[in-house]
């Protein structure tokens, strides 16, 4: 029996609250049958261990299987019953009996598990190559979306949760922030012990050696020991970044939102060679979003998360390369010869690209604020953020839909939501939808034609100045969380300065291009055989639906680019 794991924990089937752990049909079990291993199981048999690569699915026919999450190593010595060792919560043990199976998203993404799986009792499970799982996933429209849809409520839950990543530091250090930051974008499941704060983070530094220029420190899997790590080396040792891009291709997509992703995915569909990457994660501004309510097809909404996800399958099943993350520093053109120079060395040379890198966030011009920046201003809100912020009063400043969501998904679990508007009211830029929401909403307080004007405390955000601009009254609003929705600029400077742009920095495509208006096609920027789609591009229409839009049609325009060598009229 493992450390922290009492028999009565044991007893129970855990119960199936919210659709994370069905229970498959016999008709389906017969299909997954087909492709997988029936085993026998002993009671006490690990089959999975945190920390290693999962190379199976698993799926109980006979006994219980249990899930256990918690300590793999680290910290059991003086260990309280219950605590995972790693000052998170009390250690999470599943179990599931037969028509029931393990496991959660990661297991398609190529990720170490997070659990240790073991059997509770003697049995039967039947094992399924993960090759074979993907097949299912992406193509039974059946059975593969009620294990898809299982697992992405279980990393939902696991991010709430807690469980996965431990990140020892401390949350006035940008390192430490840059690293959550990069957990929250990729959707990994994390904990941030606070180096100053927390017990559990020094007798872990006690216990493993580690010294303060070590920090900060990423444990992953409760096992693995990573030291003032880069982006990179967290990326590889979840296993998000597998591959290295070969070095041609016919498509490059430099940008992984809707728009990039639509384009990699239409593209490698049609049979061209594409190599999708971006700087941090997939999903773009559009993972950040809790829940998008106006998305066609979509009645009780999405989150961005998880159409995030749900895409990167496809990027795989179509055989589309991500090369994430990785920085894209330069293009250049000679002779119509395209090559994209990424911040580590990496060169891509395409026959096309497309620009997808979106847009960086304003920054909101408030005194004093940059000493909080990295610690108590956030640029998204989910359940990371939530997570964090707990029942604390917190301060959403904007007009647009973006904040509108905010507004309304915080409110959920902030004891006060104060909306900072600079309009007059909600309608010029804030879908109608979301305007009843908010106010309807009893923990929302709107603050119109108001601004921050600056921002106060000591060693973190104690409080925030709001001018009401027409009279210059100014009132002193509580909090340690400022979410900042106010727009963003283009993400171009990685171009070069002679691709043609408009006043605001964005690319001008089409006919618009160039003096000459010789561009063949709406979305080419004014370089032959580079394009540029979704929120970087001039005139874009600022949607997730027109984004995706713009990124299917562009692959029509590549294709002609690809079989006419370029030529322009």
């Amino acid at each position: 029996m493992m450390a922290g794991v009492e028999p009565e924990n044991l007893v129970a089937e855990t119960p199936d609250t919210c659709g994370a752990y069905p229970r498959l049909t016999p008709s389906q079990l017969e299909a997954l049958g087909e492709v997988g291993t029936t085993v026998r199981v002993s009671e006490g048999e690990v089959l999975a261990r945190a920390g290693e690569p999962l190379v199976s699915f698993w799926v109980v026919l006979k006994g219980r299987l249990m899930v256990y999450k918690g300590d793999a190593g680290l910290g059991r010595s003086g260990q309280e019953p219950g605590d995972d060792g790693l000052g998170g919560a009390a250690a999470k043990v599943e179990i599931h009996g037969p028509g029931r199976f393990v496991g959660d998203i990661g297991l398609l993404e190529g990720q170490p598990s997070f659990a240790t799986i073991a059997a509770v009792e003697s049995g039967i499970a039947l094992e399924v190559p993960i090759e074979e799982l993907e097949r299912i996933v992406t193509g039974d429209p059946l059975l593969g979306d009620v294990i898809l849809r299982a697992y992405l409520i279980r990393r939902s839950m696991e991010i709430g949760y807690g469980a996965g990543l431990r990140v020892i530091g401390s949350p006035f250090s940008p390192d430490t922030r840059r690293l959550l930051d990069f957990a929250a974008r990729n959707r990994v499941p994390h904990r941030l012990l606070d180096v100053e704060r927390d017990p559990a983070a020094e007798a872990i530094m006690r216990r493993t050696g580690l010294g303060v220029d070590d920090v900060p420190v990423v444990i992953v899997a409760g096992s693995r020991i990573l030291r003032n790590p880069s982006i990179v080396e967290v990326a590889h040792a979840l296993g998000l970044r597998r591959t290295r891009p070969p070095a041609t291709s016919d498509l490059l997509v430099v940008g992984a939102g809707p728009a990039g992703l639509a384009a990699a995915v239409y593209a490698a569909s049609d049979g061209l060679s594409v190599v999708l990457s971006d700087a941090v994660a997939t999903g773009g501004q559009a993972a950040r979003s809790a829940r998008i309510e106006n998305y066609l097809g979509f009645p009780a909404g999405i989150s961005g998360a998880e159409l995030a996800d749900r895409a990167n399958l496809q990027v795989a099943k179509f055989g589309a390369t991500l090369f994430a993350p990785a920085t894209a520093q330069s293009l250049t053109s000679d002779e119509g010869a395209l090559a994209v120079q990424f911040s580590d060395g990496t060169s891509v040379s395409p026959r096309a690209v497309v620009v997808a890198s979106g847009m960086e966030y304003n920054r909101l011009a408030a005194a004093n604020l940059e000493r909080f920046e990295y610690t108590s201003v956030y640029y998204a809100a989910t359940i990371n953020e939530a997570r964090e912020c707990g029942t604390d009063p917190v301060v959403v400043v904007g007009g647009g839909n973006s904040a509108g969501q905010a507004a309304v998904f915080l409110a959920g679990t902030a004891s006060h939501v104060h909306l900072v508007v600079r309009g007059a009211d909600l309608t010029a830029s804030m879908s109608r939808y979301l305007i009843v929401q908010v106010e309807r909403h009893p923990r929302i307080t709107m603050h119109l034609q108001a601004v921050v004007v600056s921002a106060n405390g000591s060693a973190h955000l104690e409080s925030v100045i709001v001018e009401h601009v027409p009279s210059g009254e100014r009132d002193e609003v509580a909090t340690a969380h400022l979410f900042v929705f106010i727009g963003a600029t283009p993400a171009t400077s990685w171009l070069a300065p002679d691709i043609a742009r408009d006043e605001r920095g964005y690319l001008i495509t089409g006919r618009g291009a160039t003096p000459s208006g010789s561009s063949r096609h709406s979305l080419e920027t004014s370089l032959p055989g580079v394009f540029a789609v979704g929120d970087a591009r001039s005139g874009s229409v600022k949607r997730i639906s027109a984004a995706i839009g713009e990124g299917a049609s562009v692959v029509r325009m590549v294709h002609d680019h690809l079989e006419t060598g370029g030529c322009r009229l």
